[in-house]
């Protein structure tokens, strides 16, 4: 069954922190993990990101991504100080897990459906590499922020 987003299968979840450097390492540990390079979310002129529907070009954060299984990822959030998704989660909610993320095919139709079941657009962007774009919706009846991905074909 697809559900909502066109998916059931997680294929991120994503955690907010406030020292990346240190939580990445503990990460590491903890998987018996290489510790993966720490990388900036990216430039403006490429991310476009828009928090609450307002351009959002301060907002940014620092990713380090591990690979867990066939395709399931977790990735660490460090936020800068700026307006955003991740920034707000940390104020409100301090450290923790932020979102679950799917892989969907045409995240303009998966974002309709997902307004259309109650879920709300709260920020999104294009990759820091400009090889996807990301959509992260509210969905307070999960309990938690839905992401969805879209790869662009290459």
């Amino acid at each position: 069954m697809a559900g909502v987003v066109g998916t059931n299968l997680v294929a991120q979840v994503g955690f907010i922190v406030k020292d990346i450097e240190v939580t990445k390492r503990k990460w590491a540990a903890f998987l018996g993990m290489d510790i993966p390079e720490t990388q900036p979310c990216g430039d403006y002129a490429v991310t476009q990101t828009v928090f609450e529907g307002k351009p959002a070009p301060k907002a940014n954060s620092l990713l380090a991504f591990f690979d867990v299984g066939p395709g399931l990822q977790i990735e660490l959030i460090q936020p800068n100080e700026e307006p955003s998704t991740w920034r707000k989660f940390l104020d409100e909610h301090g450290e923790g897990m932020h979102h679950l993320a799917f892989q969907v095919r045409d995240s303009k139709a998966q974002v309709a459906s997902a307004e259309a079941a109650g879920l709300r657009l709260v920020q999104h962007g294009i990759y820091g590499d400009g090889s996807g774009e990301y959509n992260y919706l509210d969905a307070p009846d999960l309990k938690c922020i839905v992401e969805l991905l879209e790869s662009y074909p290459r």
